[in-house]
């Protein structure tokens, strides 16, 4: 029997038939259908941007610099030309000049010159015949460096901080309210608090692959991105292309978490290497370089203050992060900004201030600044809820805003508290929580919140009927894996009031209907909205043409969204959620193993349920990770970071998530689109690491404040085994 049948116990929501076809017209959204593209994916069937063949296929293989700071002072080709297979290898003195523009990524200038940023950047390029030619042939090239000393090692107090504009989604670094200082002064409890993320890596199932053939002065690519029009427009800029001469396609992505929210390194390569040999090439990252390519959660260090009165009613609160970029470009991530959402207080500082050092540039990692942001505040609040007796759970709900804290505007909804009771109801939350064991293992459960904002960009969509009584659908939205296109194909057919098994999708080319990316969890509420419109307006034009047989190639109707998006900015428009976590610590060896992961989402309509406990259980897990496995070393010495795959970068596995759950209320919120949904794709990560921390603490009484959450940072602290005498290096 599938548990996606019926009422799914994982999500407690109905998730209707299992073959999902939308028999009953305008029924599309209260179904729960199996991915449109499943089959495909199962069988070998779905192409990905590495199984393009085009004839004549040559293969790319990348130099990466081994210095983390100088020049390029010598280039020796000839052995590598020499291979059989080797085509041509390209360096800062033959590749073609790009054509970078003023506001342009500095990090996809690559061969352009001699000077060498980070540890890892690319210094050459070999084009074979064969993958295996290529890389042999980029073994062979000698590169020599003028190595200058390097600064890659972030410090609370290093000389080169300074408080920049903006943070990562336009956001002002730093933002007042009130009084801080005297409130936090004065304040009964006072909690000061410093926690620390390292650098994190995004590492997607499929790494960064890019097809590409010039014909005829046109250039078509096929990339593993989250978005096509961002590369065609990088494309187009480098080369001096008109966007009309430049095809990208990304029909199937196998996962990107931000990473490939944007043109990379290796897709420009790719076009270089193609137009330089006159071959079709095609050009897959190594994964051991994708931690320098491809970007990567930069480290952060949070000091999170709050002030509250005796009862945990916080009259203060500062959040003050430090963080580094590279000095090709500044990213700033924005990890101070979710308390400005959280928490009514009315003296407030949120504030950011970075570095610019040796290190390659910093980017989007699946929830930026809301999870590593929201770690160190809900490990605060969890600290603040024990100084002052309070159940954690309660201080929360004792903390809820009237409105946005920072903004003064009022919420287009928030069911924040109704999260956290619903959770605590279904998790069985008590308080005071009495600590449990089981043998040699100490218990605990923990909790914390969760916000993402809800984002929504411009976006068109066409909707043809078609004269065989089936409807297209055009958008050029991407899937990377979320179930897009089910989504849409619901969208649509609700709509049109058709069954789901009438409805076609096109998505995932640069010359389909304008549309923004798949990042920020801004996906379905953008493409969706003009879905909605465009086959909205089919369907009025239908209606008024009185029936009748229709032209041989269909009636389109094309909608675009840019003017309706801009309103309801008087509205704070956010998804909430409560993450609740059980842990069980080995006193002897100090192993944390998550027994149970449990959370509850406020998060606009739910389209489909069963894409919708994928993504939010998918999140969680993530969270895990960062919690208890995730981390990159970076070495001083070199320059750059040490876990280069997957043996070495540890994620969650099946073994270590025994159980997870994931609910949602009924949320009918009128002011977000007309679908009334929010984003689902990120606000499962957030909140779980620090849950999960909270309940080691109140497991063990160990309060670990840098993540992850290792053995060693417990084992000192835990009771030593009877009979045993441990001993514990620093």
């Amino acid at each position: 029997m599938s548990t996606d049948s019926a009422t799914d116990s994982a999500t407690g929501s109905e998730t209707g038939s299992e073959t999902g076809t939308g028999a009953e017209p305008g029924a599309a959204l209260a179904a729960a259908p199996v991915r449109l593209e499943a089959w495909e994916k199962v069988t070998g069937a779905a192409r990905y941007a590495g199984d393009h063949l085009p004839d004549g296929l040559a293969h790319a293989w990348p130099v990466p610099a081994t210095i983390a700071r100088g020049d390029i002072t010598a280039v020796r080709v000839e052995a590598a030309l020499a291979l059989p297979g080797v085509l041509a290898v390209l360096t800062h003195r033959n590749a073609p000049v790009l054509r970078l523009p003023e506001d342009g990524d500095p990090t996809l200038a690559v061969l352009q010159s001699p000077r060498i940023a980070h540890r890892g950047q690319i210094a050459a390029l070999v084009v074979a015949r064969t993958p295996q030619d290529a890389r042999a042939g980029a073994e062979a090239v000698g590169i020599g460096y003028a190595a200058e000393p390097h600064d890659v090692v972030l410090t609370d107090d290093h000389p080169g901080l300074y408080t920049p504009e903006l943070a990562n989604g336009g956001h002002p670094a730093v933002r007042e309210r009130g009084d801080f200082d005297t409130a936090y002064r004065r304040a009964v409890v006072r909690i000061d608090r410093t926690y620390r993320v390292g650098p994190l890596h995004n590492h997607p199932m499929e790494p960064h692959t890019a097809t590409a053939q010039w014909a005829d002065g046109r250039l078509t690519v096929h990339d593993s991105s989250q978005g096509t029009t961002t590369v065609q427009e990088s494309l187009a800029a480098l080369f001096g292309l008109d966007l009309a001469d430049v095809l990208v396609v990304s029909e199937h992505v196998g996962g990107g978490f931000g990473s490939k929210g944007t043109a990379r390194p290796h897709v420009v390569l790719a076009a270089m290497a193609a137009r330089e040999t006159g071959l079709p090439v095609r050009l897959a990252l190594p994964r051991s370089q994708l931690s320098a390519l491809t970007g990567h959660r930069a480290p952060t260090v949070h000091r999170v203050r709050l002030g509250a009165a005796a009862g945990g009613e916080l009259a203060a609160l500062s959040h003050e992060v430090t963080t580094r970029s590279s000095t090709l470009r500044e990213f700033v991530e924005q990890a101070a900004v979710p308390a400005r959402v959280m928490y009514a207080s009315p003296h407030s500082r949120t504030a950011h201030r970075v570095v610019r050092q040796d290190v390659p540039t910093p980017s989007w990692m699946r929830a930026p600044g809301e999870a590593p942001g929201m770690f160190a505040l809900e490990c605060a609040m969890d600290e603040l809820a024990e100084a002052c007796g309070v159940d954690p759970v309660a201080l929360r709900i004792r903390n809820e805003p009237p409105a946005e804290p920072d903004s003064g505007r009022p919420f287009s909804s928030r069911h924040l508290v109704e999260c956290l009771r619903e959770g605590a109801r279904r998790f069985d939350w008590r308080h005071p929580r009495a600590r449990g064991r089981d043998g040699r293992r100490l218990l605990g459960t923990g909790v914390a919140a969760s916000t993402y904002p809800v984002l929504v960009g411009p976006s068109s969509a066409e909707a043809i009927a078609r004269p065989d009584g089936t409807f297209l659908l055009r958008t050029n939205a991407t899937d990377i894996g979320t179930g897009a296109r089910t989504v849409l194909a619901q969208v649509a057919a609700e709509a049109l009031a058709v069954p789901l098994d009438r409805v076609a999708v096109e998505i995932g080319r640069s010359d389909l209907p304008r549309a923004p990316m798949a990042g920020g969890s801004a996906g379905t509420a953008s493409w969706g909205w003009a879905v909605h419109e465009a086959c909205t307006g089919l369907r009025a034009e239908l209606a008024g043409r009185g029936g009748g047989p229709l032209p041989p190639e269909g009636l389109c109707h094309r909608a675009d969204t840019a003017e309706a998006v801009r309103a309801g900015r008087e509205y704070a428009r956010h998804a909430f959620g409560a993450q609740f976590a059980e842990v069980a610590v080995d006193v002897d060896t100090g192993e944390v193993r998550v027994r149970r992961l449990l959370g509850v989402f406020a998060a606009g309509r739910i389209l489909n349920a069963r894409t919708a406990r994928s993504q939010l259980v998918g999140g969680m897990i993530m969270g895990l990770s960062m919690a208890l496995l995730e981390h990159s070393t970076l070495d001083p010495e070199f320059g750059d970071h040490a876990e280069r795959d997957l043996a070495s970068y540890h994620v969650a596995v099946q073994a270590d998530v025994p159980a997870v759950e994931a609910y949602w209320i009924e949320e009918h919120d009128t002011r977000l689109n007309p679908m009334g949904a929010k984003g689902i794709g990120e606000i499962g990560i957030v909140g779980t690491a620090a849950a999960i921390a909270n309940a080691v603490h109140h497991a063990t009484g160990v309060r670990v404040r840098e993540l992850p959450v290792r053995p060693e940072s417990l084992l000192a602290q835990l009771p030593v085994p009877d009979g045993l005498c441990r001993t514990i290096s620093s």
